[in-house]
């Protein structure tokens, strides 16, 4: 009742439902780009996707937000935040447009990924802009621990609800990724008109406020940074534990390219077909997420959360080549969500670990390295995948390397997890 009554008071501000808003809008642009960007490197009919063109992709959906993360932070303390929003996502309309004409005028592949990456790389300063704003537009204290409950994750739901809608459309018919790009762009531009609501200064940040030059404040997130490593380097327990997620998310990732492989060909006699399978996976994959919200605090709670993990990556050691092996959809779709939740569950943990035992002062430029890790990991597999499968995606090989894998992390942990916990008591 207290959260409900809570939810009503945010919904009471206009400034707030400004912001949340810009957001929901901005974020559906994203979910729906994204999808139009996978679906044209993977899913066209005319193009015979690789997973060279696979791995790409995913650079530039993930790349940007992790090399340009640490340093968003400088620029936006300068910069008036609504002005972000409101500039960022009408430079982001005009680079959808472009890159629709592009895919229109079907040029080169490396100049449609130019065009794309600008626009993801964009994205890094909404989004952050949009987290820094919030205490401008509540309260503190219940009311700002319910903002940054409540407009995350109704963010989220609104990118899987564009990429869903984007996904509906490209099965309504081919050829019509120009138009669904051209749908992100029109998203775009209304999250820009919505933070037009606001006025200039009311996002901050405070003008008042001597800042360093731009030289010195990126030569001190840099020095930031590798003062955190220095201080990841002399704690076991966190270090563990991004290793343990990193190489668990590079299975992830390595699994996640085959199976856009066999959607697209060994599954499929169409690309309509391979989209609302590989659709269908996805949407199992995201079960098995949630469930691991579900499952994981009670798991850690009679595992310990070293003894979660070893569970999870164990479990992925005996179910990768148990049912991938087969290459069937119906046992891909039962480890999609098996490993979906072994996924999350592992890091879930590595987030609390890491919350609880780094130092307040150093938990920030943790979590940036933490970023960084997570999705060059991803990519890296989509780079490795690339390497060694087959134009169908059946690869047994790959499926065996990443069982290996899955076996070195949990017997690692069986060997110092039990350590490594004591230590971070």
């Amino acid at each position: 009742m207290h959260a409900v009554r809570d939810l009503r008071v945010l919904l009471r501000l206009r400034d707030f439902r400004s912001l949340l808003a810009a957001r929901l809008l901005s974020q559906a642009a994203d979910g729906v780009f994204q999808a139009a960007l996978a679906t044209f490197v993977i899913f066209s009919p005319e193009k015979q996707a690789s997973p060279e063109a696979i791995a790409s992709a995913m650079a530039i959906l993930l790349l940007p937000y992790s090399l340009l993360g640490p340093f968003t932070g400088v620029l936006l303390d300068r910069w008036r935040r609504r002005q972000v929003l409101l500039y960022g996502n009408l430079l982001r309309t005009l680079l959808g447009v472009i890159t629709a004409v592009l895919i229109a005028a079907q040029v080169p592949d490396w100049l449609f990924y130019v065009s794309a990456l600008f626009v993801t790389a964009v994205n890094r300063f909404v989004l952050a802009g949009l987290s820094a704003a919030l205490p401008r537009v509540v309260d503190g204290g219940q009311q700002l621990v319910m903002a940054n409950s409540l407009a995350p994750t109704a963010g989220t739901i609104a990118m899987t609800a564009g990429g869903g809608l984007a996904f509906g459309i490209r099965l309504a018919g081919a050829n019509v990724d120009t138009y669904v790009v051209i749908l992100a762009a029109l998203l775009y531009l209304c999250s820009a008109l919505t933070a037009l609501r606001m006025a200039p200064q009311l996002l901050g940040p405070d003008t008042s406020v001597l800042q360093p030059h731009v030289k010195d404040a990126v030569l001190s997130t840099v020095r930031g940074l590798v003062e955190g490593l220095r201080h990841l380097a002399a704690r076991p327990t966190p270090a563990g534990a991004l290793a343990v997620m990193t190489l668990v998310r590079f299975c992830y990732g390595a699994l996640t390219v085959m199976v856009l492989m066999l959607c697209r060909y060994a599954w499929s006699s169409s690309t309509s077909q391979g989209l609302a399978l590989l659709g269908i996976t996805v949407a199992v994959s995201g079960a098995g997420f949630f469930a691991a919200a579900v499952v994981t605090p009670w798991a850690v709670a009679r595992l310990t959360a070293f003894g979660w993990m070893a569970s999870c990556a164990a479990a992925g050691a005996v179910l990768a080549p148990a049912l991938g092996l087969f290459f069937h959809p119906a046992p891909m779709l039962v480890a999609a969500f098996l490993l979906g939740l072994g996924t999350q569950g592992t890091k879930i943990t590595t987030d609390t670990v890491v919350q609880s035992s780094v130092d307040d002062a150093f938990r920030g430029r943790i979590f940036a390295i933490y970023d960084v890790l997570f999705n060059v990991a991803f990519v890296g597999a989509a780079a490795v995948a690339a390497l060694m499968l087959p134009p169908d995606g059946r690869s047994a090989v790959l499926i065996i390397v990443v069982a290996a894998l899955y076996a070195v992390v949990a017997a690692a942990l069986l060997r110092f997890g039990r350590p490594l916990h004591a230590a971070s008591r």
